[in-house]
């Protein structure tokens, strides 16, 4: 093997170990909204409980986005990829009980885990990836969040026909697990870089923040994060739902939402790509959030007349947007982190995610109680994005930086 063969092999192998355990990251945390009309129309709940579902969830992701940084560098990217599945496992498996208390359980501790997996991705990918390249390298392996969805959408309706939701919550449960089996041997290599030395302390909570808030760039980002992850987790929450509403079934639901992730897939690779060799990707984020804006407020007037294709095709654009600007937006937080803090910066970062997970979910919730619309909710979710937009695309130092780099 020639010098120049050992770091592409060892790239290969960790975007292809990062893409499966972000595939299962994705299955894990969007099985509940699949089979949520299920469990909504079996043990009689209020749709809206939903979106407190989701809010716990984000809340749980927060906590463990802002403290998982020590933990990757003393135990190592790998491993903490190891323990994001089991406890993605032990979600499904808590939501297939049915009572309240274990959708509490799931949502955290489901949550928690699907929080973990990316900053530890990204702290694996950002040793390993070229940096012209980065943004390329870490959209591919996104592209594994919009894949798992896929696969929820097109396989969870079809077992839960078959086996029951409880059943196919506990199936996919068991794939999860089975995964951290599949990636131990790699460990050796990929956790070379662990400090065993290093302890977790309280105050890694705020030092984690403070490492995004105090530089523009990465305020910017954080910003960015919490327009665009709240319309998402509002989108994979809501979409399914709204349609059974609207008198489509469970399965007919499921295929055009899998149709809608099938579009973010080549998305992902093309914003990707586009950053690395095209436009700087502040501006590709900027005019992806303008697109979220404008898809959202679309949704937002879907009516009971809709055809499916005319939903199809907002939704299509809404996830070519909402659903597709991870690698660019975490290549840029990893490229901007301080030496050695690939995995904290990424946490901060996303953890401004999760607080709009937290509060998006729970404005299209109130807007659902008071009005009885899923449209007003899509609508209002959307405006973040929209400010976004304008704060990105307004030319500044930072932007001028960015075109020239």
């Amino acid at each position: 093997m020639t010098p120049l063969d050992r770091p592409t092999k060892l790239l290969t192998i960790a975007l292809g170990a990062m893409f499966m355990q972000q595939t299962f990251a994705s299955i894990g945390r969007g099985l509940p909204a699949v089979v949520a009309p299920a469990v909504i129309a079996d043990l009689h709940y209020d749709p809206a409980w939903f979106g407190i579902y989701a809010s716990a969830s984000a809340i749980a992701a927060l906590t463990f986005q802002l403290g998982c940084g020590s933990f990757i560098l003393r135990h190592g990217a790998l491993r903490m990829s190891q323990v994001a599945l089991v406890m993605l496992a032990a979600g499904l498996a808590a939501c297939a009980g049915g009572q309240i208390s274990l959708f509490l359980v799931s949502a955290i501790v489901g949550g928690g885990g699907a929080a973990i997996s990316t900053p530890a991705s990204s702290h694996l990918l950002g040793l390993y990836s070229p940096p012209k390249y980065a943004p390329l390298v870490f959209s591919l392996k996104q592209t594994a969040v919009p894949a798992g969805l896929l696969i929820v959408g097109l396989l969870g309706p079809a077992l839960m026909e078959d086996i029951g939701w409880r059943a196919t919550c506990l199936i996919m449960a068991l794939a999860c697990f089975a995964f951290v089996f599949v990636l131990q041997p790699a460990r050796r290599e990929f956790d070379a870089d662990r400090n065993p030395f290093k302890r977790f302390h309280l105050s890694d909570f705020v030092r984690t923040v403070q490492s995004v808030t105090k530089a523009r760039d990465l305020r910017t980002l954080s910003m960015a994060c919490f327009a665009f992850n709240g319309l998402q987790s509002v989108f994979t929450a809501y979409f399914i739902i709204s349609l059974v509403e609207h008198g489509e079934s469970i399965a007919t639901a499921g295929a055009l939402f899998s149709i809608a992730m099938a579009v973010a897939v080549p998305c992902r690779i093309l914003w990707g790509w586009v950053s690395s060799a095209v436009a700087a990707p502040r501006i590709v984020m900027g005019l992806l959030s303008f697109g979220m804006a404008v898809s959202s407020a679309a949704l937002g007037f879907m009516g009971h007349g809709w055809p499916l294709w005319i939903i199809g095709s907002v939704a299509a654009a809404l996830s070519a947007t909402a659903m597709s600007w991870h690698g660019v937006l975490l290549s840029e937080a990893a490229r901007l982190a301080p030496p050695g803090a690939r995995g904290s910066a990424t946490g901060g970062v996303l953890s401004f995610g999760q607080i709009g997970a937290f509060l998006l979910p729970l404005v299209y919730s109130a807007c659902l109680a008071l009005t009885g619309s899923h449209g007003l909710g899509f609508a209002i979710c959307g405006l973040p994005a929209l400010v976004v937009a304008f704060a990105l695309l307004r030319p500044g130092p930072s932007a001028r930086a960015a075109l020239v780099e």
